[in-house]
């Protein structure tokens, strides 16, 4: 389940947000999933799913605006961005009325910009129309950068470039994980997955994130745009990952994918 949220600056609200906004973000769909958590439930009980709204990922902002330090200072006052569900479709139209007119705050201990929901505007899956057990292969490009990495001795990650050839297997052991979470342990051992990158003419490039900034709990994150994902699989795997996110910090914003 994929929609487009776009984003009005409130008024009276600061022109700037972090640089590092994907934290704050997603804090903010928590608290607008969160604040439906009744309404959800009684939603559960009567259509009979599984709760999964904790799998979602959502794409880098789209706006305008110049470099202020490590602030992004906005030139118009609208901005949108895809975020992305693993839900089943009969909880559309509940998602929709949980995020409209909601409000969201982009903050840290600097600065704190306040946005409305303007619209949410529901996209088509673009699996539609492929048999849920057949094999399907498609092709992908991030909206925000993928994220691979091994854990060192100290539990830290050691990130990932694309050239790396952990980097494949380290996607592939995460999308297996997801398909445990969803779908058990034994759908998930003998999921047919094949992941290939593809590149541009043009060089990837890194980026690096950081969580929490200025905390106790800071986190760097580096990961990597432009190129391209061959995927295969069944089409409720590839839908899962459609919906969730691939590789590692999906729920921070990283890891979100369309098709080409």
């Amino acid at each position: 389940m994929r929609f487009i949220i776009k984003l009005q600056l409130s008024h009276h609200s600061a022109k700037l947000i972090p640089i590092n906004y994907q934290y704050p973000l997603s804090a903010a769909i928590y608290k607008i999933l969160q604040k439906g958590d009744a309404d959800y439930a009684k939603f559960l009980h009567t259509q009979g799913y599984g709760k999964g709204y904790k799998l979602f990922t959502f794409s880098d902002l789209r706006l305008k605006f110049k470099h202020d330090g490590d602030r992004m200072k906005l030139l118009e006052p609208m901005m949108e961005f895809t975020v992305c569900f693993h839900l089943p479709e009969a909880a559309q139209a509940f998602v929709e009325g949980l995020f409209r007119s909601e409000e969201v705050v982009l903050a840290d201990q600097l600065s704190k910009a306040e946005f409305k929901v303007q619209s949410i505007t529901s996209l088509k899956n673009p699996l539609q129309g492929f048999e849920d057990m057949e094999i399907v292969e498609i092709l992908t490009k991030p909206l925000s950068m993928i994220v691979a990495g091994v854990k060192n001795e100290k539990e830290n990650y050691n990130f990932l470039s694309p050239d790396d050839p952990r980097f494949n297997e380290s996607l592939l052991f995460n999308w297996r994980n997801k398909i445990e979470v969803s779908y058990g342990v034994e759908e998930a051992k003998k999921a047919l997955l094949v992941l290939e990158v593809e590149k541009y003419d043009n060089p990837w490039r890194s980026r690096l994130v950081t969580i929490k900034p200025n905390t106790d709990a800071e986190t760097k994150i580096k990961g990597y745009l432009n190129f391209k994902l061959k995927l295969i699989a069944e089409k409720r795997f590839l839908d899962l990952i459609l919906n969730s996110g691939l590789g590692l910090y999906t729920a921070q914003g990283m890891g979100c994918l369309e098709t080409v």
